[in-house]
């Protein structure tokens, strides 16, 4: 499994390899520059203001939220965003949470 510490950052065909296997890819940009620049394939949205809530969520609230099952701490999951600022944080936040 992918860890901060490891390799924090990863290529596009780093991650288009990752996602043919199970790895949950959330996309930490804000609803509107999904708007403007495009939805990542099989991603899913949470503004990063969001992302320490939906964490804690009841499963069945993120999947209705979300409209996905939400990932146990020891899922493969990775952020991204515009520049990588964010998403650096959104691993942060998981990693505070539990999430290894």
């Amino acid at each position: 499994s992918l860890c901060a510490a490891g390799e924090p950052n990863l290529s596009y065909q780093e991650l288009k390899d990752l996602k043919k296997a199970s790895v949950l890819h959330i996309d930490v940009r804000e609803r509107w520059e999904i708007d403007r620049f495009g939805k990542i394939p099989e991603s899913i949205n949470i503004p990063l203001g969001e992302l320490m809530e939906a964490l804690q969520m009841d499963p069945t609230e993120f999947k209705e939220q979300y409209n996905q099952k939400m990932p146990s701490k020891s899922d493969p999951v990775v952020f991204s965003c515009l520049a990588g600022t964010r998403s650096k944080q959104a691993l942060g936040f998981a990693m505070s949470l539990g999430f290894s």
